[in-house]
């Protein structure tokens, strides 16, 4: 497999002039843990995670060395920290040398990569343009998808998949941030989590309609928005009690 077939494409961004306030909020209303940072043009400068906002002066949990160890780290290292964790804006406090990916780099290439450079997720890039992403979570999907040891993808999997996601933005009930669909000899299958279970049949309408598709399957989790509570769909309720 390669990152373009399990990569989520309704990337979330944001600017490097943005507070820092603005990403850990737009962080919690999509449910993520880190935002790629782009510039007017697009191109990919930086990226922020929750990481970032861990040592924070907000919080009294900057970072406290001893006399002895300041001394050995210096000021330069002393007054990077410093911005880090009193910075008020996304570019004072990004990782700015983002690790990326091609759509054709294969996905047992992602891993080593997150592996080696023990990071969570992974912008997948094009011309210096963030075209999708890999988090975890698409690859804990791949694996769910690919577990029983199913036969490779067919040529067109990836151009119906394409199908279903362009469908899906051009929908203004679409949670199109908070889900992902992985394409497999024709069965598409749906991940994430959607707000309202009336979104659940719609999506699967809307897979139904792309020509190729043979099958549909809902792993989508529905969070009832007031309590919280989570609820598993019903094609795995009914495949858990097997």
């Amino acid at each position: 497999m390669k990152a373009a077939e399990v990569m989520t494409l309704d990337v979330a961004t944001i600017r490097p002039d943005a507070t820092v306030r603005e990403a850990a909020r737009a962080m919690l209303r999509r449910g993520i843990s880190g935002l790629p940072v782009v510039d007017t043009a697009g191109r990919l400068v930086g990226i922020v995670t929750e990481g970032d906002f861990l040592r924070r002066a907000e919080t009294a949990t900057e970072r406290r060395h001893p006399h002895w160890l300041e001394f050995l780290l210096g000021p330069g290292r002393l007054a990077t920290e410093y911005v880090h964790s009193h910075g008020r804006t996304v570019k004072e406090v990004m990782t700015p040398n983002v690790i990326t990916v091609s759509a054709d780099t294969p996905l047992q290439e992602v891993v080593r990569i997150m592996e080696r450079q023990r990071i969570k997720r992974v912008p997948v890039v094009s011309n210096d343009k963030i075209v999708g992403i890999i988090s975890r979570a698409n690859l804990v999907q791949a694996l769910a998808r690919l577990a029983d040891e199913i036969p490779e993808s067919r040529s067109d999997d990836e151009a119906i998949r394409t199908q279903i996601l362009t469908e899906l933005e051009r929908e203004p009930w679409a949670p199109g941030f908070s889900i992902n669909v992985i394409v497999r000899n024709g069965v598409a299958e749906f991940w994430g989590t959607i707000f309202d279970d009336r979104e659940r049949e719609a999506i699967r309408v809307v897979a139904e309609n792309i020509p190729g598709i043979s099958g549909v399957k809902d792993h989508l989790l529905l969070i009832e928005p007031i309590s919280g509570m989570v609820f598993q769909s019903p094609d795995d309720a009914v495949e858990a009690q097997k």
